[in-house]
């Protein structure tokens, strides 16, 4: 299993509380599932992450299957929400 870090934009950022947290995981689902779970108290950010884009060390992850992304050991994950308009 691997550790590094998530990192939270604009209304992820707001919603979870948070600019950045470690994360524990050996995929992008499970790392995700995890933030889910440590905000359980914040019902935004699971609204804010459902519409959420992510980057996974620098490199755009689409919106399939996020089980199959595997995370490496240090690397960063980006929450990025939709900046202008976008789904609600």
């Amino acid at each position: 299993m691997a550790s590094g870090t998530i990192r939270y934009w604009a209304a992820a950022k707001a919603a979870a509380g948070t600019a950045e947290e470690p994360w524990r995981a050996g995929t992008l689902a499970e790392a995700l599932e995890a933030a889910r779970e440590r905000h359980a108290d914040r019902p935004e950010f699971a609204r804010v992450l459902a519409r959420s884009s992510f980057l996974v060390d620098g490199r755009q992850v689409g919106s399939g299957d996020h089980a199959g992304v595997v995370l490496r050991d240090g690397g960063t994950v980006e929450v990025l929400p939709p900046f202008a308009g976008g789904a609600r």
